[in-house]
């Protein structure tokens, strides 16, 4: 039987896959440029990545990603890829579950320790009575600064909770209306129970104004600011230990019983979605938890904080 053929592609095939080739290696230098110059973070390239494996960001090597990264270069790459345990060879779409998780850890690291994000809208999320709300009020009180978000929510105020300040208390038809007008930037329902939201206008208003902003929320409304504002940095706020966190919820006494078991059984699917997030902070010690989210916020060193457009 004779030997079948197959047919050179014509050159016009050649040509387009040539410019395409090109255009392509011109697109990841400009990643790579972006990273190097810090007009772009090198979480956000790393989560563009992440979700698009076969986009711009997913091609790029691993050793290239490392190397654009201020500080780096090629020798302290060779070494970090041998901590992390990946190969020259691979490329930032391609990685296994664990190398993701290693090396999103490693650059949340990095990024922390050299000058923070310099972003402007930083999202704190976190388990049930982890301490997000008195991490939050921590900074309020002695970083001016930084304005933090004031949510809408429709349960009933807590002993001590202010309106305006600490929430905005509004009813069901009064939150219904919010969401039919577009006025929150992410809503979500809590503990299967009552709704909380992020109103958008003073979120952006501060932000157009070059202030930095800080997010309190829940876990699901992280992820809607994630998909609605992807140059937020998320940062998960973990207690130090689960008995700390039952402690907690059982000390606080906002709760009866009932209630305080069904938070439970939600913290415990809350604390899986860690890896989620750009950067992890151990509720610990207050004021040490707030200072380290308010130093991602700083501008990164050598470089302003970008202008608003």
């Amino acid at each position: 039987m004779p030997e079948t053929k197959t047919a050179a592609p014509p050159d016009v095939d050649r040509v387009a896959a040539s410019r395409a080739a090109v255009a392509a290696r011109r697109a990841r230098a400009a990643v790579k440029q972006a990273i190097a110059d810090g007009s772009r973070s090198p979480l956000d390239v790393l989560r563009a990545a992440m979700e698009e494996p076969e986009g711009i960001e997913g091609r790029l090597r691993v050793t290239e990603f490392l190397s654009s990264i201020p500080a780096i270069g090629r020798t302290k790459t060779e070494r970090i890829m041998a901590d992390l345990e990946i190969s020259p060879a691979k490329r930032l779409g391609g990685l296994g579950r664990l190398q993701r998780q290693r090396i999103r850890q490693f650059t949340a690291d990095w990024v922390a320790a050299h000058g923070g994000t310099g972003d402007r809208l930083v999202v704190l999320a976190g388990p049930t009575a982890v301490g997000k709300g008195t991490v939050a009020a921590h900074i309020r009180r002695h970083h001016p600064d930084i304005k933090l978000s004031v949510s809408a929510t429709t349960r009933s105020p807590r002993p001590g909770e202010v309106e305006g300040e600490h929430y905005f208390f509004v009813d069901d038809a009064e939150f219904d209306r919010m969401i039919a007008e577009g006025e929150l930037l992410e809503w979500a329902t809590v503990h299967n129970h009552h709704r909380y939201g992020t109103p958008r206008g003073p979120v952006e208003a501060a932000i157009a104004r070059g202030d930095g902003v800080l997010l309190e929320i829940d876990i699901q409304g992280a992820r809607s600011v994630r998909r609605a504002m992807p140059e937020a940095t998320l940062v998960f706020l973990l207690p130090p230990s689960w008995d700390e966190l039952v402690r907690r919820l059982i000390g606080r006494g906002t709760e009866g019983p009932a209630e305080q078991q069904r938070r439970l059984e939600t913290a415990k699917v809350e604390l899986a979605a860690v890896d989620e997030f750009d950067h992890r902070v151990v509720n610990d010690e207050v004021g040490e938890a707030a200072r380290k989210v308010v130093d991602l916020m700083r501008p990164r060193r050598g470089r302003p904080r970008r202008s608003a457009s």
